[in-house]
């Protein structure tokens, strides 16, 4: 019988290039492993609503009540819901005929993109136009289209971070283009050198790369680094003296810990740095509700704002937006909340700031108790968790270990991870799947397990990883 499309051996091979480790060997051995019985800890992935955080009340409040209009009309509503909470249900609704069941602009609802216009200028000091935000199923489905826009083809190359969130590598392979990794420097805190940014453009153009685009992702993930400003005005420098379009994901702003280096948005510092830059720098950013003290993840709610970006374009990508007719609207709706949150005075104001603020400061805990914790293993280094919701330990392995793994035909640091998994239930990463220099090891976990669970999962790391040093020193 001939070959059929689907057989495996005829499909698009940018399909079979496609890699994405943070749903890969160990997430499908771990949920096995679930199955067959075992308590299993995913700290694999940034999902914080799944280990057990509570959602915000006053955003699931007024959901509630868009998804169930009916409930508006009930006399006692007022018994059940604040009367803020009331109020915004109605607004919503009011701004798409048909309510969360029709389909929306392909942008988004206008008056949720102009809430997400003011809430941009209210933090980075400058205007937003409504009409450059386009509103998309959580931030990655974002990142894809601008991807796709500028991916043209095998010689079109993106310059990624290294170690790097593997979205960006699988959908740079599933569009046929080309990554251009630069490396971030672990002993300088997750740092960047431009010097280094330079090297690796200048070796991409020798092999007959077009490097057309360079990603940031700010706070760092999986490595959790806050950007400075500094850092920020070279790298939008050197994009413009390299022409490249600026692609800023900046899912984690709200995510936090420390008060040495803020979070500084990408479009701020451009706009600061005046003409010409400001007026001709391409740059496009991205948000999420998935994320922040939010953690929505399964609502997938995005959004992405250009500026600089000519008009004639806006209109390709609009169009290219319609196909999908509508993002999620109900998604819309968060995204809408997020920008605009309760306000001083606000009857939810009082109980939307306390738990809020009790998520980021657990998580700022927890950031301490997971880098502590890993410091004091054998042959561990990490550093501090500045931002975002991971850590990125190097794990500097014996040879014994590196020798197993070849002959069982993994890399180390998966091999390492597997271990860990089978002997403890914690889920991780390796770093192999984000990337990282030759002969150096990681990997990534979130710091979002329960805060008074933390410690006994780092004291059962801690025995496993001193356990394994000393099995192959």
């Amino acid at each position: 019988m001939s070959s059929k499309p689907l057989d495996y051996e005829n499909l698009n091979e940018n399909v079979k290039k496609c890699q994405y480790a943070v749903r890969g060997e160990l997430y499908l051995r771990a949920s096995q492993l679930q199955k067959e019985g075992k308590k299993i800890i995913f700290t694999n992935v940034g999902n914080p609503h799944a280990l057990g955080q509570k959602p915000l009340t006053f955003p699931r409040q007024v959901i509630s009540l868009c998804q169930a209009p009916f409930l508006l009309d009930d006399p006692n509503v007022g018994l059940l819901f604040p009367a803020d909470a009331i109020a915004r249900a109605k607004h919503y609704l009011s701004l798409n005929s048909g309510g969360l069941g029709a389909y929306s602009d392909s942008r988004g609802i206008p008056g949720v993109r102009k809430e997400i216009a003011d809430f941009i200028e209210r933090r980075d000091g400058y205007p937003s136009d409504p009409e450059l935000i386009f509103l998309t199923d959580g931030a990655s489905k974002g990142i894809m289209q601008i991807l796709h826009t500028i991916i043209r083809g095998p010689n079109d190359g993106v310059l990624v971070p290294v170690p790097q969130y593997p979205l960006y590598s699988a959908t740079i392979s599933l569009y046929g283009g080309s990554l251009v990794p630069y490396y971030l420097e672990e002993t300088a805190d997750w740092g960047l050198d431009i010097n280094d940014l330079r090297q690796s453009i200048g070796q991409a153009q020798q092999n007959g790369t077009t490097v057309r685009a360079m990603v940031i992702i700010n706070p760092g993930n999986p490595t959790g680094q806050c950007l400075s400003e500094q850092n920020l005005r070279q790298i939008i420098r050197f994009c413009y003296e390299e022409n490249l379009v600026l692609l800023g994901d900046e899912v984690y702003q709200q995510n936090i810990y420390q008060d040495e280096h803020p979070f500084i948005s990408a479009r701020k510092v451009l706009l600061d740095m005046g003409p010409p830059i400001s007026k001709e720098l391409q740059l496009v950013s991205f948000h999420t509700v998935s994320k922040g003290y939010w953690g929505e993840c399964g609502q997938r709610g995005g959004y992405f704002e250009m500026t600089n970006i000519p008009p004639k374009s806006v209109e390709e990508i609009y169009k290219v937006a319609s196909i999908s007719l509508s993002p999620n609207v109900p998604a819309q709706i968060f995204l809408g909340l997020l920008a605009n949150p309760p306000k001083p005075g606000d009857i939810s104001y009082e109980q939307f700031s306390r738990e809020s603020k009790g998520i980021l400061e657990s998580l700022r805990r927890r950031a301490h108790i997971m880098t502590d914790g890993f410091n004091s293993c054998r042959n561990v280094v990490c550093n501090f968790t500045e931002g975002a919701m991971y850590s990125f330990p190097q794990i500097k392995l014996p040879p014994g270990a590196m020798d197993t793994a070849m002959k069982l035909g993994k890399a180390p640091d998966v091999y390492y991870c597997l271990k860990l998994l089978e002997a403890t239930g914690i889920s991780t990463v390796p770093g192999s799947g984000f990337g990282q220099k030759e002969g150096v090891f990681h990997l990534r976990t979130t710091i979002l397990p329960a805060e008074e669970d933390m410690p006994a999962i780092m004291v059962s790391f801690k025995k496993f990883n001193d356990e394994f040093m000393e099995q192959y020193e």
